[in-house]
């Protein structure tokens, strides 16, 4: 796994934890772009890339296809529940 070279952004408080999902379910990026796509969100590697790195905004269809995706609720995902 490549260590992010990019400081992080502030544009959301959910792609740490996208992240650390991810990688305790050892999802790639690619495969968690597959999923996504299932769902009907469809983003590039680079969109993906920018939401974990916090220098985009994630949309609120995007956040339940996450959640949905790693089998948690929204408001853990938002930092509000564990």
């Amino acid at each position: 796994m490549r260590s992010r070279k990019l400081e992080t952004g502030n544009k959301n408080i959910v792609g740490q934890r996208i992240v650390q999902l991810r990688n305790k379910k050892g999802i790639r990026q690619k495969d968690l772009l597959v999923q996504l796509q299932i769902r009907g969100v469809d983003v590039s590697y680079s969109v993906l890339s920018k939401i974990e790195g916090q220098t985009r905004a994630v949309y609120d269809y995007e956040l339940l296809a996450f959640a949905d995706i790693f089998g948690v609720t929204v408001d853990a995902l938002l930092g509000r529940t564990d």
